[in-house]
């Protein structure tokens, strides 16, 4: 039997806020991979090291979470006014499968970076000192992000002080702006149900009352206390309980039918990136994962968001953009645990500690739309070169 050479292919890793993913250039992935479908699929879950029935993604670049088993392919903009294509891709760990439904606002911090080292900003445009913008399409959802990237000596800042809760060492600041971030739909409405609260029934689990919105990410909010959580639950709290993650599985699967995204509960396993579930409750005192004491009057509430079948171990940036355009709207579960009332911010404690989101919200002929939101991330480049996949998984 012939072996075949691995194939070479440049890829740079990358951090992007609470996230890792391996970026490729369009042109220079594999001709068959170059377009979407089954070749494309294959090579990033070989790239990721899945499906891997151990969990552990020992044979690829997968760090085996949700957080760490992401692809990410940059290429010319498609559309008129913007700098680049985004499309992102979610591997799952376990089964053969990219997810292609939804965008990762923490891997969007390190788009703009990532387009200014490969050659898709015109040098012209990039200052010797200062900030460059760029424009980027998130080809996943149809939305426009907007990443101001420090520029030192003509080059990408990475390092600095700016501290991000769930990443061990301080980098430098990227604000993002997620433009119109409302995945609207025909109908233009951010809420598919047309209402701020609505009671969910899910068979064999219980009636919830809920907030499903589709701002930044399809996402179904619920009451921590309803679930039975105070909702300053770290991870293994429901990582390590089978039935609440079947639970939690259960409701966003009713969720997703009730929102539109699919039409039956049997295909959300088809849908395993979005919609996202999450808890919030009230500011509470509380101790981070990594031992930090955080007091209630640092926090306007508690947010707790499932990715992939688990509890995250900060906070998914679109999910992110979710909560603050959420809070942003009186009578949502999201606004009543941050006390009610108008807001353009808030501060919001996750596992690893706090996070600050801003959301422009109004409304409108009784129809509420958000103009963005606006958060602060960062991103780090962690190794750049080629990636090696064997010659026969295309």
């Amino acid at each position: 039997m012939t072996h075949l050479p691995q194939l070479r292919i440049p890829a740079t890793y990358l951090r992007g806020g609470t996230s890792k993913g391996v970026f490729f250039r369009l042109q220079d992935l594999p001709t068959a991979a170059q377009v979407p479908g089954t070749a494309r699929d294959a090579l990033l879950m070989r790239v990721i090291g899945s499906p891997d029935p151990y969990g552990k993604h020992t044979d690829g670049m997968g760090g085996a979470t949700s957080s760490t088993s992401k692809c990410v392919i940059i290429s010319t903009p498609s559309v008129p006014d913007h700098d680049v294509d985004y499309l992102y891709g979610q591997v799952s760990i376990d089964t053969a499968f990219v997810d292609w439904s939804g965008n990762c606002g923490n891997l969007s911090t390190a788009v703009g970076p990532f387009a200014i080292s490969n050659g898709f900003i015109d040098p012209a445009r990039v200052p010797h000192d200062g900030v460059c913008s760029v424009r980027i399409w998130q080809a996943n959802i149809g939305k426009t992000i907007l990443a101001h990237v420090p520029i030192i000596d003509g080059q990408v800042q990475e390092t600095g002080d700016f501290e991000l809760d769930g990443v061990t060492f301080p980098a430098a600041e990227i604000q993002l702006e997620f433009l119109d971030p409302s995945d609207d739909g025909e109908d233009g409405a951010m809420f598919p149900t047309g209402n701020l609260v609505d009671t969910l029934d899910v068979p064999g689990v219980g009636s919830f009352q809920v907030t499903m919105i589709t701002a930044g990410i399809p996402t179904i909010f619920l009451n921590a206390a309803d679930l039975g959580y105070t909702g300053t639950e770290l991870q293994p709290a429901i990582n390590d309980d089978r039935a609440a993650l079947e639970k939690f599985e259960k409701i966003r699967a009713h969720g997703a039918v009730r929102m539109g995204l699919i039409d039956s509960i049997e295909l959300a396993a088809t849908r395993q990136h979005t919609p996202k579930v999450a808890i919030v409750a009230p500011a509470q005192d509380y101790v981070s994962s990594s031992g930090k004491q955080i007091a209630a009057v640092e926090i306007d509430l508690h947010a707790r968001a499932l990715s992939m079948g688990k509890l995250h171990h900060a906070m998914m940036g679109t999910a992110a953009v979710a909560i603050g355009t959420a809070a942003a709207i009186p009578g949502t579960l999201v606004n009543l645990a941050a006390g009610g009332g108008a807001r353009e911010a808030v501060t919001f404690g996750h596992p690893s500690g706090t996070l600050r989101v801003g959301a422009e919200a109004r409304c409108l002929d009784g129809q509420w739309t958000v103009t963005k939101a606006i958060m602060s991330r960062s991103a780090r480049v962690l190794m750049e070169g080629t990636v090696r996949v064997p010659a026969d998984t295309l």
